[in-house]
Formats: C-alpha cells, sequence, structure tokens
C-alpha cells in the first residue's frame, strides 16, 4: 500500500505543471496522502526531508499540500538551506510557498546569511526570496561584526546591506551605544542614521592623554588661615573651621588697634614733655637776662 501511494507521489510530482516545473526529491520514514486533481496532499512523518531546485528542508514532520503541491509545511525541529540566497535557518515551524518563494518561520528563529556573515534570531521571520528581503518582529537580535542590533521589529535588505529598525531599537557597536525611535544601519559602511529622541554613549579610547582621573586643585588659603593657625575649639562646644578663623582674625585685628592706640598716646606724651621743657628752657634764660639787667 505504502510503494503504490509512493509511485502515485511521485507520478503527481513528475506532472506538475509549467508554473512549477523543478524537480523535488523527499525522504521520511513514513508518508500518507493523496494525489487528487485539484488538491494534493501529503504527509512525511519521522525524520522527513524535501529537496527542491531551491530549498532543502527537514523537520519531524513535513506536509505538501496545493495544486502541484505549492505549499510546504515544516514542524518541529526544522533546518533549512536556500541554496540560491546563501542562507541558512533554524526554527519551530515553517511555511513555504512556492509560488510566491515566500518563506514564514516562526518558534526561535535562528537565521545566518553566509554571504554577508549576518545572524538574525527572532520569533518570527518572512523572507522573500525574490526580492531578498527578510522581515523579522519579535525579541529582535542581529549581528555582524563588532554590531549587535536589537528591536522590536527589523527589516534586512539583503541586497542592499541594509538593517532598518524600530520598536526601542538599540545598536552596539563594541563599547560604543546608540539609541532612537528609528535606526538604519549600513552594514556595508557601518554608517548609523538615527531618527527620533536620539541618545547614545561613545567611550575614547585614551590615547593622547593622561588615563589617570583628574584631580582637583586646592582651594586657596584665606589670609587668616597665613596668619593665624586655626585654634581647636573649647571642650564642650563645636566650632567650624571657619569660625575659629573669623575670631582668630577678629582677635588680630583688636589686638592691632591696642597697639596702635598705646603707640599715638605715647607719642603725644613724649611730645608734651618736649614741649615744657623747652618752655622751661625759655623761662630760665628770660630770668637770667633779666639778673644781669639788675646787676647793670
Amino acid at each position: 500500500m505504502k510503494k503504490n501511494t509512493l509511485i502515485l507521489l511521485c507520478a503527481a510530482f513528475l506532472g506538475l505543471s509549467p508554473l512549477y516545473a523543478e524537480r523535488i526529491v523527499f525522504q521520511a520514514d513514513s508518508m500518507t496522502g493523496n494525489t487528487g486533481k485539484k488538491n494534493e496532499y501529503t504527509k512525511l512523518s519521522g525524520s522527513a526531508s524535501v529537496v527542491t531546485e531551491t530549498m532543502e528542508i527537514s523537520a519531524d514532520t513535513i506536509e505538501l499540500s496545493g495544486k502541484d503541491f505549492r505549499n510546504i509545511k515544516a514542524i518541529g525541529n526544522v533546518h533549512g538551506v536556500n541554496k540560491e540566497s546563501k542562507m541558512d535557518f533554524t526554527c519551530g515551524e515553517m511555511y513555504f510557498d512556492r509560488e510566491t518563494k515566500l518563506a514564514t518561520l516562526q518558534s526561535a528563529v535562528h537565521l545566518d546569511d553566509l554571504e554577508n556573515d549576518v545572524t538574525a534570531e527572532a520569533e518570527l521571520i518572512e523572507y522573500n526570496q525574490k526580492t531578498e528581503i527578510a522581515i523579522m518582529q519579535i525579541s529582535v537580535v542581529l549581528k555582524q561584526k563588532e554590531n549587535t542590533c536589537t528591536a522590536a521589529y527589523a527589516i534586512y535588505r539583503k541586497k542592499d546591506g541594509l538593517l532598518s529598525m524600530s520598536g526601542n531599537p538599540k545598536v552596539q557597536q563594541g563599547k560604543d551605544a546608540f539609541r532612537a525611535q528609528e535606526i538604519e544601519l549600513n552594514l556595508n559602511t557601518q554608517e548609523i542614521t538615527l531618527d527620533g529622541r536620539v541618545r547614545g554613549s561613545v567611550t575614547s579610547d585614551g590615547k593622547g592623554s593622561d588615563s589617570s582621573p583628574a584631580q582637583a586643585a586646592p582651594a586657596p588659603k584665606s589670609p587668616a588661615d597665613t596668619s593665624v593657625p586655626t585654634q581647636p575649639p573649647l571642650p564642650g562646644t563645636q566650632s567650624s573651621g571657619g569660625s575659629q578663623n573669623t575670631q582668630a582674625l577678629q582677635n588680630t585685628q583688636t589686638s592691632q588697634n591696642t597697639q596702635g592706640s598705646a603707640n599715638a598716646t605715647q607719642s603725644q606724651t613724649q611730645a608734651q614733655a618736649a614741649q615744657n621743657t623747652q618752655s622751661a628752657q625759655t623761662t630760665k634764660s628770660q630770668e637770667a637776662d633779666k639778673t644781669k639787667g639788675d646787676a647793670q
């Protein structure tokens, strides 16, 4: 029975319309299905694999359906290789339309662009083999060289080497980080375009400069600090350094004022004594002249 089904399936493949005229090779532990003219259906179970001219797919289960087996559905431990685009992928489920060349990868998707050394991860990736554009959604992580890009939504244009991101996107380039509402990264030139609420951080390599942290210069001492040493506070009291300096300055000024007053008083006393002495000498001279005149 299985042999007859296999023969019918092979006949169906050989009778494909010119639109899908390509050779398909498959294998599995078991196979069930039908080969109706309107809607063919075949299910491959256990170590199943399907190989077309451009795609290689392996999974726990593979289903082929639609006219001329247009649709391919793979479930469980899916691994695939797109030989035309040089893309390698793994995921939980895969849907491939052989007419539109559109592949939908779901559940823990890992995609490798072997040609451009780009790896991507997401929960959902839709890849158009004709345009070579991949639309990635939910927990997107793309890595290339020193770039690590994260976002909720991203579009990867393989031909142009462009990655457009939105949904809290971030680009990490070594120690440098960039964020914005929308980010576009040219994977060929490493040029980044940021748009909307731009922010980021850049780390200098430190070449040509002193790598030691800068030290703050000490504050200059006030005149009170240089003239009068700071006195310790009295027991049982609290006094800041500024209060001690102010008190010392006031004491110094009072001492200087007292010394100045004493010097002024001393000078006045000495001047008065000299004046008195001079007056006494003048009086004696006058008395002597008078006495001399009386004697004559």
